[in-house]
């Protein structure tokens, strides 16, 4: 997971980028501040150890780019759509996430903790190592993605659906888990996980 703050390079404050398409631009140790995203299409840009503060991403599209050890700091990701993305040790921090979709990508190492995720989207991830703690996942979808190793100490995942993902060696008792699907595979992992002889 990333450790701490990038130090940034140079800086773009205040620039309004919305319905800006972005294609194959890279970004290294950047300072976005107030940068209106809104609607953007990015296609296969690279963001390396960028901090994004306060940067609205809502209904932005964006397509086998990369955020890698990035900070987000009280952004706005509305509707945001990541697919095949690689965000691997980016951290959000204050940031809101409303019907949020990752399709596919990897976010392995990625900081979460705390976050509202609540009917968020995550399909076909890898997310090992992430930091879930505490994230709110109610009636979200985490379907067929590898959570082997992520933290989901204190995660609600009440009404979310698991189905097809790796669990690794979670504790079902550490969360918050009030009608969470899961498919009969999980369901025998999480028994011997818990002590039962499944048979």
């Amino acid at each position: 997971m990333s450790q701490g703050r990038p130090q940034a390079e140079s800086a773009i404050r205040g620039s309004e980028w919305d319905e800006r398409d972005l294609d194959h631009e890279t970004f290294r140790r950047v300072l976005f501040v107030d940068v209106d995203l809104t609607e953007a299409i990015d296609r296969g840009s690279t963001f390396e150890e960028c901090t994004f503060s306060q940067v609205r991403f809502n209904v932005s599209e964006h397509e086998d780019a990369s955020f890698v050890n990035c900070v987000f700091t009280r952004c706005s990701l509305f509707d945001a759509t990541f697919r095949g993305c690689k965000l691997t040790g980016s951290v959000f921090d204050g940031c809101t996430f409303g019907l949020l979709k990752a399709e596919g990508g990897d976010w392995s190492f990625a900081g979460l903790r705390g976050a509202d995720l609540r009917g968020s989207v995550f399909r076909d991830v890898r997310l090992r190592e992430a930091d879930l703690s505490g994230a709110r996942l109610e009636k979200a979808e985490v379907v067929r993605c590898d959570l082997s190793g992520a933290w989901l100490r204190r995660t609600d995942l009440t009404a979310c659906d698991l189905r097809g993902s790796t669990l690794g060696e979670w504790d079902p008792q550490e969360a918050t888990i009030s009608g969470t699907r899961i498919d009969p595979a999980q369901a025998a992992l999480v028994a011997a996980s818990l002590g039962f002889d499944v048979r």
